[in-house]
Order: structure tokens, then sequence, then C-alpha cells
């Protein structure tokens, strides 16, 4: 393959990873009708409707306040103190202008280095520079470097179809559980949230679903919003990202480097059996997701008290 080829196959892994430029969305959306699995009975006291508030970027499609939440003791997230994202590298502008009325004083970036790389640095306001955490996706993006770059449908079949996008996917989940790496990486950001210091803090891998998706979900249990609330703020990330990646699955079509472009999908969405991989890993390991706050992410009741006093109205 020559140098020109393997720049477009990168270019266009990259793309199906990292979000690019799409025309703004409204500020603040419904959250998406994917309700919360069929174990989940939506508690009296729990409003149907809360409102996703997303920020509208023309370089990131996923960016959003964790704020606003109701909790099941009577409280509410506070809004303006936590932002979770898609990758920054593609701001325009504008966006940073956008970013920087935000007011945030700390940018955490879970991109592993092959992302950033290969993706850029995030581009954040004046004075803001982003703190490397990466946490691992087990090899996901050079498996998609190598599946695209190859242009051969047989390898990208061998590769992503017949389920193994999807065990792959499961297995990342389910190391942000068992790895003490990423329970690392999680607990750093959740004391930095409760200490308040860093406030407001923004987090975020590429395309702001799965480890991002993750952290979110820990965090709004851990602030005591009913599990079905939280998961339907993970699964909102295939309405904010749903357009973009249909375009680069055309995109990558008619450029001939796939031919069935429709392997990617279950790499960039977000399903509820991938989230529901890491709770039962959850469940064995530390009996439940209490177990996991303390004895996995090593968090004591004084930083958790903090947390919710920090975060709860």
């Amino acid at each position: 393959m020559s140098r020109a080829r393997i720049r477009l196959a990168i270019a266009a892994a990259a793309a199906v990873l990292a979000a690019g430029t799409l025309p703004a969305a409204a500020s603040a959306q419904p959250a998406p009708g994917a309700g919360p699995s069929a174990r989940h009975q939506q508690p009296h006291w729990q409003q149907p409707a809360e409102t996703i508030r997303r920020i509208p970027l023309q370089g990131a499609v996923n960016v959003r306040d964790i704020g606003g939440y109701r909790t099941y003791t009577g409280g509410q997230v506070r809004q303006g103190l936590v932002y979770r994202s898609d990758a920054l590298s593609k701001l325009t502008a504008a966006d940073i202008t956008t970013v920087s009325g935000l007011g945030l004083k700390k940018a955490v970036d879970f991109r592993i280095p092959m992302e950033v790389q290969y993706d850029g640095a995030d581009r954040l306001p004046p004075g803001l520079s982003a703190t490397a955490r990466p946490i691992s996706d087990l090899g996901l993006y050079g498996t998609l470097v190598g599946a695209i770059g190859s242009g051969d449908p047989v390898k990208q079949e061998q590769m992503l179809g017949g389920g193994r996008a999807e065990a792959y996917m499961r297995d990342i989940y389910r190391t942000f559980v068992t790895s003490p790496e990423n329970r690392a990486q999680f607990a750093a950001t959740l004391r930095e949230i409760a200490d308040g210091g860093q406030a407001p803090l923004l987090y975020h891998c590429t395309s702001g679903k799965d480890r991002t998706g993750w952290m979110s979900y820990v965090l709004l249990r851990a602030l005591a919003v009913p599990e079905a609330t939280a998961e339907r703020d993970y699964l909102a990330s295939n309405t904010f990202r749903g357009a973009y990646d249909a375009q680069v699955r055309a995109g990558l079509k008619q450029s001939g480097r796939m031919q069935n472009p429709d392997l990617l999908i279950p790499l960039q969405e977000v399903r509820q059996d991938y989230l529901d991989a890491a709770t039962v890993r959850m469940e064995a390991d530390y009996g439940g997701f209490w177990g996991y706050l303390t004895q996995g992410l090593g968090l004591d009741l004084r930083t958790l008290a903090k947390l919710r006093s920090r975060m709860v109205r």
C-alpha cells in the first residue's frame, strides 16, 4: 500500500471514531426514547422526561452538562459543574468561544496515545490544557485502522462480522471493572469532582460514549440518580451521534474503503448489553455498585459524601 493510501486509511479510521463537523443542534433536547431495560420500573418520584442538556458545537456532537437529573433522595444534580464530551480536536473558533464560556478549570482526556496521535490534541481555550488519563480500548482503535486500511471486504468481515464487533465491545466494558489501571483513572476523576477545586470539569474520550459513558453512568449513580435514568443518559449517545455516524459509513462506502460499512454499527453505537456486560461483571466481582465504588474504585465514605454535597442540591 502506498503512503498516500495508508494516510487515507488512517484518516478514514480516525473519522469513524472522532466527531467531525455537523450543524449545531438545539442546546437542550429531551432524553431520547430509548427507555430503561425491562428489569427497571419507573418509580413514582422519577420525572418521566428529564431534559438532557446538550452543548451545541460544530466540531463535536456529544457534549453535555450532566446536571439537571433528579435523585431518589429528592435532590437535583447541579448544572455547570461537570461536562461529558466526545473528542475536542476538531473544535472551530466559534466552538472554542462557546467552551470558554463554560469556565472550565480542567479537561480530562481518556483517549490512548494512538487516538491522540491520529485525531489530534484537544483544541481548548487559552490557558487550559488537557490532562491525559488514558483508559484502554483493548486495541479497538488499532483494529479499526487495520480493518478499514486493508480495503479488503473479506478481512473486514473476518475482523468485525459474525458478532465479533459486539463481543469486542462487551470485552472493553468488562475492563472498566476488571482492569486496575482503568479503575484508577475513573477513581481519580471522581475524586477530583468530589474535591471541587477544579470545577467546572470536563472529561471525554473519542466518541464520548463508552469510556465517557461508563464514567457518567458511575457518577450519576453515585449521586443517587436512579439506575434507569443513568441508563437513559448512557443510551442518549445513539441519538446525538446517529446522524454523524451514518455519514461516516456512507463516506466509507462511497470511497470504496468498505463494501459493508454497517459492520461498524456495533462499534459506533452504545447498547444496553454492553452496559450490562460491565454491570454483571461488577456484581460478580464486587457484589454490586456500592462494592465497586468502595472496593473497586477505592472511594471512602468521606469522598462519596463530598461528591454528593458538591454535586447535588
